[in-house]
């Protein structure tokens, strides 16, 4: 059982070409689609009166939303941000925490012996106290972002003590280290203790550490690319997604899990939000991955 805990959110996405107002969006919201195409998936998050009834059924429809709770007098989450013409830089215009900044993490009783946890971009203190809810997970991964590194760096830090992997942007990999090489960004947050860690790199793939295995995993390449909005959550779905139906973790299947989280990254640029992965179907999966696997020639 693999469940996931982050923010659902509103966003609001500006490119050289469009701007998309209070769409769907949120890490945990882009990851749980993703890794639905795998295996069962719980969802674990907060949204305000404000988040409009075609999301709530989108999500219901497609991941177990036991874990999700409606406040009435808050408003969703909402990110802003704007991309560069060439979609590689974003600039955070705003973010608005509203109903996450209070939120007190818990777990639905039918959550709590999931074997796989997925503790999204969301603030670090409430991941750690997520983590303990559960009776005992096989493998917990977390991800952050440059505002709580900014924000919260120490409880960011304690966060990543206690799981057994991160995937995390490879800008922010530098903020939290301090290092620019990342493979001396990884050399340190190995440090930290976690098994696995895996540095999202955008158009130009990933680098993936665990046990003594450095490993390169180059991006799909994508001709229409119209926003990259989640796609490293959508990567992240699908790594955990798949390792939760192999349901062993070992080199190979992490390997493999890779692969697949790339497939999904590749799919979420596609659209604006999650329109994408929300449609895409096994075969679609299937057909990329003999894509890919011709680019690795394997």
């Amino acid at each position: 059982m693999l469940t996931i805990f982050g923010t659902i959110a509103l966003d609001t996405t500006k490119t050289s070409k469009k701007t998309v107002n209070r769409i769907m969006g949120g890490a945990a919201t882009y990851a749980s689609l993703s890794s639905s195409k795998y295996t069962s998936t719980n969802i674990i998050g907060i949204i305000g009166y404000d988040f409009p009834q075609r999301y709530k059924d989108i999500l219901d429809s497609h991941v177990n939303t036991k874990g999700v709770i409606v406040k009435d007098n808050e408003k969703t989450f909402h990110y802003d941000s704007s991309f560069d013409p060439t979609l590689t830089i974003r600039t955070a215009n705003k973010t608005e925490l509203n109903v996450i900044e209070n939120f007190e993490p818990f777990v639905p009783e039918e959550f709590i012996d999931s074997k796989y946890v997925f503790l999204a971009n969301n603030d670090p203190v409430q991941n750690k106290k997520m983590q303990r809810l559960f009776s005992d997970p096989e493998f917990v991964v977390c991800d952050t972002i440059e505002y709580w590194i900014n924000n919260k760096y120490d409880q960011v830090i304690d966060m990543i003590k206690e799981v057994n992997g991160i995937i995390i942007d490879s800008q922010e990999a530098r903020l939290l280290t301090n290092e620019y090489n990342l493979l001396k960004c990884a050399k340190k947050i190995k440090e930290l203790g976690p098994e696995l860690i895996i540095i999202k790199k955008g158009e130009n793939g990933s680098m993936l550490f665990y046990e003594d295995i450095v490993s390169v995993c180059p991006a799909i390449p994508i001709e229409n690319v119209i926003d990259p909005t989640g796609a490293g959550d959508c990567y992240a779905g699908g790594f955990l997604g798949y390792l939760s139906k192999k349901g062993k973790i070992n080199a190979r299947t992490i390997r493999e899990a890779a692969i697949y989280g790339n497939i999904m990254g590749s799919f979420a640029i596609e659209d604006f939000g999650p329109n994408k992965i929300i449609n895409i179907s096994c075969l679609d999966i299937e057909k990329r991955l003999k894509i890919y696997k011709k680019l690795l020639m394997v």
